[in-house]
């Protein structure tokens, strides 16, 4: 579709990249993501994840945290003539408009922090905008999805923190926070706030999924939801196509406002994907099934690129 790019929420891909597995430039015989394909699909924004695995977790997290961030940084430093750094809204501002794809650092999973103040504000140096808060597990800022019902929400360091990101102009991701965490981050935060990755619980009962109440809340502070790509958050079975993904889009664009919808992949960190989505080069193809189902241009920009444009002037500083 005419004058449509495209911005994805989150993808895992910097992992197989600081292992030396492949050079995410050009295409390899695995893996979701690559500039070769991401150019090919028209991707003007890319949240690039560093997610933490749990073996590194808790005594070395920092460790781990900063050896992807670096390799993140490594990795735009070498393409930087097809890529860029988000950082600030002047740099938001440029997404879509230049032939360089934007990169916006994630750290996928608050670990990294320890119980440390000061490491936010390192990370924020580096370069690293958006946090998700946790993974699964417990951490010391507040509890995973993972964690046992009932459990309690963010700790006292957790809301330093939403307390410092909100001064910092950092994006909080409230994808893998439980249910009670995600409230005290809604009532907390002054600047909205995302769920890079998730869907909609109303049709997939997946414990990572968001209630209809959690995500008209959203959608009534400006934030956003990245519609995830994993089969097991689209669908019961286990098994999904494209049109599930269509499914999930429909569905947050009615309860939270078209506003509120983007696309949030998790190209690289699911194993298997939906038929017709197989990697970041099918996201043309999600394109036209928005138009098949009736969004208008207008709306569909909005889905594709326009929401998170948006969501990121509201929080960069």
């Amino acid at each position: 579709m005419k004058n449509i790019w495209i911005a994805d929420g989150h993808c895992d891909s910097i992992g197989d990249y600081a292992a030396g597995k492949r050079n995410l430039k050009e295409t390899a015989k695995f893996g979701h993501w690559d500039l070769t394909r991401a150019k090919q699909a028209n991707l003007g924004l890319q949240f690039l994840a560093a997610y933490i695995e749990s073996e590194y977790k808790p005594f070395q997290a920092a460790w781990r945290g900063l050896e992807l961030l670096e390799a993140a940084l490594r990795f735009i430093d070498h393409n930087s003539s097809e890529v860029f750094l988000v950082r600030t809204q002047e740099d938001a501002a440029q997404l879509g408009r230049t032939n360089k794809l934007g990169l916006l650092i994630n750290i996928e999973g608050g670990e990294i922090l320890g119980e440390n103040i000061f490491m936010l504000d390192l990370i924020f140096r580096l370069g690293v905008r958006s946090i998700g808060l946790t993974w699964n597990e417990r951490n010391a800022i507040g509890n995973g999805v993972g964690e046992s019902e009932g459990s309690g929400g963010l700790s006292s360091f957790g809301f330093q923190v939403i307390e410092r990101m909100n001064q910092l102009g950092m994006v909080i991701d409230v994808s893998h926070l439980n249910e009670a965490g995600f409230w005290d981050v809604l009532r907390h935060s002054e600047r909205p706030v995302i769920a890079s990755h998730s869907c909609a619980k109303a049709l997939c009962g997946h414990r990572r999924n968001l209630t209809d109440h959690q995500l008209r809340a959203l959608g009534d502070k400006k934030g956003l939801v990245g519609v995830n790509f994993c089969e097991d958050f689209l669908s019961d079975t286990g098994k999904a196509t494209i049109d599930d993904v269509v499914r999930h889009i429909c569905h947050i664009a009615e309860v939270a406002g078209v506003d509120a919808v983007g696309f949030g992949s998790d190209f690289d960190g699911i194993e298997t994907t939906p038929e017709g989505l197989e990697n970041v080069g099918t996201f043309p193809y999600l394109v036209e099934k928005l138009s098949q189902c009736g969004f208008n241009q207008n709306e569909i920009a909005r889905i594709c690129y326009g929401n998170y444009v948006r969501f990121l002037s509201d929080v960069l500083m």
